[in-house]
């Protein structure tokens, strides 16, 4: 059976003043995924999440959440967001900021409400501007886990954290995702965080995906391939498909590859390695090598 999509993007561009924010970038998030969108700092992430949020709109291509065009009120009704800002308004107390929410959510629940407030400790009567940047943005995620959202989406939501913060925040997502079959769209440039929580992944570079799947799947077919020689490693072209790069570096030449790995081994036995060695691979040198490889 097909797999249920909850976000479907397909060649997405988008354009500021000239600049390519979005450069063809294609995506498929499945329903009930915790879905981490792995970038560096610049590469079209928070973009990518104002296009699926209406908040922007394409410059070409196609977008659709929950099978709905980008832009129809229904998405935003359906969606918890909480922004890298964790925009809150400072004169209200934490109670009053939930007062405040609660009503524009006819599914919102007081249930999870009281969860979250004895789980992340918030203090109930004290002003949002006397909260430290991590309370603040607990607030924040309350406000999403509360209102009954089938898909939250989340840009950098553990920001400033500390580690015991950060640790405490994703092992929330996780338990919300598993009790309450909720999607999550996360965009993160620390890779840790997303290879703890996340089971599907996409890589974007420069406004395009250079790297999509589930993350066990990608774990299964990344591998590097080590090959030592008596002397200087030579210069060498590889022909099988899969190969994503190829490094050498004194007496030794790797090979990072993507799937075809009997056959880039069979053309690296070729080169009379003194040694060739296949390892697994994890999803920070894919990154590396997908991503921070092409400076």
């Amino acid at each position: 059976m097909a797999e249920s999509l909850i976000i479907e993007a397909t060649d997405l561009h988008k354009s500021y003043d000239g600049v390519e924010a979005l450069r063809g970038l294609t995506l498929s998030v499945p329903a009930g995924s915790i879905y981490g969108f792995l970038g560096r700092n610049g590469a079209g992430k928070t973009t990518t999440i104002k296009v699926l949020l209406g908040m922007a709109r394409p410059s070409s291509g196609q977008v659709r959440v929950f099978g709905l065009e980008a832009g129809n009120p229904e998405i935003r009704r359906r969606t918890g967001f909480v922004s890298e800002e964790k925009d809150l308004y400072d004169y209200m107390t934490v109670d009053e900021m939930i007062r405040f929410t609660a009503p524009f959510f006819p599914r919102w629940r007081a249930d999870l409400e009281q969860r979250y407030l004895r789980k992340f400790e918030l203090p109930s009567n004290r002003k949002v501007k006397a909260l430290s940047r991590g309370t603040r943005t607990k607030l924040a995620l309350l406000l999403a886990l509360c209102r009954g959202a089938e898909l939250l989406i989340l840009d950098e939501p553990t920001s400033g954290l500390d580690p015991a913060m950060t640790e405490e925040v994703l092992q929330a997502l996780v338990a919300h995702v598993a009790g309450e079959e909720t999607t999550v769209f996360f965009s993160s440039h620390q890779i840790a965080e997303v290879d703890q929580i996340a089971d599907h992944v996409a890589i974007i570079d420069r406004g395009c995906a250079v790297v999509t799947g589930a993350l066990d799947d990608l774990r299964e077919s990344y591998r590097q391939i080590q090959l030592v020689f008596d002397g200087d490693a030579p210069q060498a072209a590889f022909g099988a498909p899969g190969v994503v790069r190829v490094r050498r570096k004194g007496r030794m030449l790797t090979v990072m590859s993507s799937g075809g790995t009997e056959e880039i081994v069979e053309e690296a036995r070729a080169l009379q390695p003194v040694s060739v060695e296949v390892v697994p691979v994890t999803l920070k040198e894919i990154f590396l090598e997908t991503v921070a490889g092409e400076e």
